[in-house]
């Protein structure tokens, strides 16, 4: 940051601020004086590609948060996570393991728990789409800059982008060395980070190298009771960067990047938030945890109230692993001033493998495996065109993305008793014994009755999905006048993706996986035991034993023989496994095609009335994939879901007070969703679908003030007003209905009398975004002594309760916290080094991790996804 200018404060801010939403009286100015402007002050010019050529982001119409590579080291901003948290209106957050993280912008994000799902935020390191959202979680390493552009960018980077889009750029191979260094970080917990660049200069001026790499160990802050150590949350990952740039002239750029990382981590703990042992508000009724701490399970249970102990107790420990690899090629060509042909080629590999105990408890019951590869390909080729008044891109786009997905879930050696003690409720025990009793007396001739749920029973599904998409956009800028610009922009894509999952269920013994039976029903409700279901057949088996033991029935006659059909499904091993719910039903294999296309546009009218503002105002269109879905989904759902489709209406302003040393970007938004794609965790499967209409609007606001020569001020608001506008099909309150008796208000009545399986979520909440949030950060500049420069900086933020579960679950919301950061830097220019020490979340507060859950097939109990603790650290960077 140039301090060079000194200028006075001569104006409260306050009032500065009034002035600026009424507007005052200024002269015009051209464009480039405003640029000449910028250039004079002592607030940092920060440059951006939010519109794919380099701008300042004073003069973008466009609302984007920007940092750094400068910024990005003395913060220690180390990770997408990181940054998400100093960016007004976003979020970012991981769930059950590495692959599983989501991003969210102006509360319209995606859930990753299914692979069929398209990113709300496209993803974008130098130029490249990311497919998957986990390819963003490893470390920010010799980055240039981080951009987040919050509002619909379906024009110039596409699908997948109806809510923003983050861009990412590394530094570039230089000739002369200029941004060579080595880093290493030391904290709590065993943090051990290190890393470091170098460019190498192999032809002056035409051809130079750069070699980046980086790893990160650190230890787990959540214990697993049976080790007794911290384990769980740990880090463990590394990465390189290989890169070549090439300039045979002064109008072609070459940049070649080669890179590879891998994580391989025990991610991510979800301690219990609230326990079923018992009904809060209905007395002597019991669930799972009281069955499960008794014999033979003898698990541990937690109550929920030692949530923030940092303690868990699972069967065994969580694997997440993941490798992300690619190799792209950037071509600049300036043909001459005016035009450039700009090619980007890029070919991407992502595998990933998790295996989680996903009953969440330490008794034998189940857990799930997820092992996916995912390649694409990308191409963009686009004529970028200058001049006095006009700017514009042309460009053509081709995505093709091959992902093949292996799941697996699987049973454990105490599943059985679960199903028969827990599910069934030991609705079934008499019946079971009565068979076995038969079974001796008659020596074997009528078998003994069979596990509904053995143990070793697994539930495989492979899905391959093939999707091609094609583009083509164009955007102008046209300068109407020296203080109006207008841009219009428009992109057609087509799309397909071919879906085809084969579906398996195996049983422990060489037996054919029984198909009868479909809900158990409730033996304390007779009108839910309906024909066809669980324990409609065990009260017709029932009868039929009744009557063998009266000798009513005899076995030796042919309608004897017939009677003890009835008997035969109680017989078959594996025949409690169809009424659990989707999860472990039989199905039919899955082959289905996807066809869409898709316009999207922006409109924009930018003013720029003197040479430190700008004020505009724009429309914009985005859109999301429609997908397939790879999960194991009941038969007859329709596995294709819509794309979603997004119209935002944004109001911003861009002002610089020179005098003041004041910058205040501020902006308003409104945008609708159409078929916004919602999936939901019920217990027994993820409820994925075209949820119906969304609507988000909001402020948001970032100031920047220098009041004096060594003082910094930085201020962060936004305000998220999202709720669904129409969604009849949701999820029901599970666990407070469980624990309360009272009913979801949002459940329906049925024309035959029963209530709906699903609930009316109009007007609710989305999971995991706060409505407001705000961070003030100060940061003082002093000198230690001759050559060592130092500065420190506080940040706290706010942010506002979270709805953590998507049915809206009065037990799934956490309240409003705060968190306080600190840093102290030194700058030691004799050895051209810099020393940081850091601490986050110094106060240790404690706060769930934007998502709680229903436990798989454990009702009235919720898990949630636990937050970091404070964290301390000092690093360490040395030029050369």
């Amino acid at each position: 940051m140039d301090k060079s200018n000194t200028g006075q404060l001569k104006k409260n801010p306050i009032a500065l601020l009034i002035s600026l939403t009424l507007g005052v009286p200024i002269p015009i100015v051209s464009a480039q004086e405003i640029e000449e402007e910028v250039e004079t002050l002592r607030l940092e010019t920060i440059t951006v590609e939010a519109q794919k050529r380099r701008q300042s982001m004073q003069t973008v119409p466009v609302s984007v948060s920007a940092f750094s590579g400068k910024q990005l080291d003395q913060a220690v901003l180390k990770d997408i996570f990181d940054v998400a948290s100093m960016v007004p209106a976003s979020s970012a957050f991981q769930t059950q393991n590495v692959t599983n993280t989501s991003f969210s912008i102006r509360g319209i994000g995606t859930s990753s728990q299914n692979f069929g799902l398209d990113p709300s935020v496209g993803l974008y390191i130098d130029g490249i789409y990311r497919a998957r959202q986990s390819s963003m979680v490893n470390n920010l390493v010799d980055i240039e800059a981080v951009e987040v552009l919050r509002g619909p960018q379906g024009t110039l980077f596409g699908k997948n982008t109806p809510s923003g889009a983050i861009l990412i750029r590394s530094v570039a191979p230089s000739h002369d060395g200029a941004n060579n260094f080595i880093e290493g970080t030391v904290g709590n917990y065993g943090l051990l980070n290190y890393s470091a660049a170098a460019s190498v200069s192999a032809i002056d001026n035409i051809l130079a190298f750069r070699v980046t790499g980086f790893g990160s160990q650190r230890d787990g802050f959540v214990s697993e009771v049976s080790t007794g150590s911290d384990v769980l949350n740990d880090r463990d990952r590394w990465g390189a960067r290989l890169q070549a740039l090439y300039t045979p002239s002064d109008d072609v750029t070459l940049r070649i990047i080669a890179d590879y990382a891998e994580i391989d981590e025990i991610c991510c703990a979800a301690p219990v938030q609230v326990s079923n042992a018992q009904a809060t508000g209905i007395e002597g009724k019991f669930g799972t945890d009281s069955l499960l701490s008794q014999a033979p399970f003898n698990a541990t249970i937690f109550d929920g109230s030692d949530f923030f102990d940092y303690k868990v107790a699972l069967s065994f420990l969580p694997e997440s692993q993941v490798e992300d690899s690619g190799l792209s090629a950037e071509l600049n060509w300036d043909i001459n001033e005016q035009f450039t042909l700009v090619s980007i080629s890029a070919y991407r590999n992502f595998d990933s493998y998790d295996n989680i105990d996903s009953d969440f408890t330490d008794a034998h019951l189940f857990g799930t495996r997820n092992d996916s590869q995912q390649n694409s390909f990308s191409q963009e080729l686009r004529i970028d065109y200058t001049s006095d008044r006009v700017t514009g891109i042309l460009g053509a786009y081709y995505f093709r993305q091959d992902l093949d997905l292996d799941y697996s879930l699987y049973t454990g050696e105490q599943f059985n008793d679960f199903f028969l003690a827990g599910f069934a409720q030991g609705a079934f025990n008499d019946l079971l014994a009565g068979i076995d009793a038969l079974s001796i007396a008659t020596n074997g001739l009528i078998a003994a009755s069979a596990s509904p749920a053995p143990a070793s029973t697994s539930f495989d599904h492979r899905a391959d999905q093939k999707h091609e998409s094609y583009a083509i956009f164009g955007q102008i800028d046209y300068q109407l006048s020296e203080t109006l610009t207008l841009t219009t922009g428009l992109r057609y894509t087509d799309e397909s993706k071919d879906l085809s999952t084969i579906f398996s269920e195996v049983l422990p013994a060489d037996s054919t996986f029984p198909t009868f039976f479909t809900s158990v029903g409730d033996p304390a409700d007779p009108e839910s035991i309906v024909p066809g279901s669980l324990l409609y057949g065990a009260g017709v088996a029932g009868n039929v034993l009744a009557g063998i033991q009266a000798n009513t029935i005899d076995i030796t006659t042919a309608n004897g023989q017939a009677a003890l059909a009835a008997l035969a499904p109680f017989q078959t091993l594996g025949w409690g496994f169809n009424p659990l719910g989707a999860i472990t039903a039989a199905r039919s294999d899955i082959s289905d095609t996807l066809d869409d296309d898709q316009i999207t546009g922006t409109l924009k009218l930018s003013y720029t009335p003197n040479r430190n503002t700008l004020m505009y105002v724009s429309y914009g269109t985005g859109y999301k994939s429609g997908g397939t879905n790879t999960d194991r989904i009941s038969e007859g759902f329709d596995p294709i879901f819509a794309a979603e489709k997004s119209r935002s209406l944004e109001i911003g302003i861009k002002r610089d007070f020179p005098e003041q040393d004041l910058r205040v970007n501020a902006a308003i938004h409104s945008t609708n969703v159409d078929d916004i794609q919602a999936n939901t965790f019920t217990g027994t499967g993820f409820n994925l679908q075209n949820a119906g209409d969304y609507k988000t609007s909001g402020l948001e606001v970032e100031l920047t003030w220098l009041p004096t020569d060594t003082i910094e001020v930085g201020f962060v608001y936004a305000r998220v007003n999202a709720e669904y506008d129409n969604f009849t099909r949701g999820n029901c309150w599970i666990a407070y209905t469980w624990h309360t008796g009272i009913t979801d208000p949002g459940q329906e009545i049925s024309e035959s009398g029963a209530p709906n399986p699903y609930c009316d979520r109009s007007g609710d909440r989305p999971t995991g975004e706060p409505e407001d949030y705000a961070m003030l950060r100060v940061k003082k500049d002093f000198i230690i002594s001759d050559g060592v420069d130092a500065h420190i900086v506080a940040e706290y933020s706010y942010t506002g309760d979270v709805v953590l579960d998507g049915s809206n679950d009065p037990f799934a919301v956490q309240d409003s916290y705060s968190l306080l950061n600190l840093r102290f830097f030194m700058n030691f220019a004799k050895y051209d080094m810099d020393l940081v020490f850091w601490g986050r979340n110094v106060l240790d507060e404690e706060y769930i991790n934007h998502v709680n859950f229903n436990t798989p097939l454990q009702e009235g109990k919720f898990n949630a996804y636990i937050s970091d603790p404070a964290t301390f650290g000092i690093t360490l960077r040395k030029r050369f």
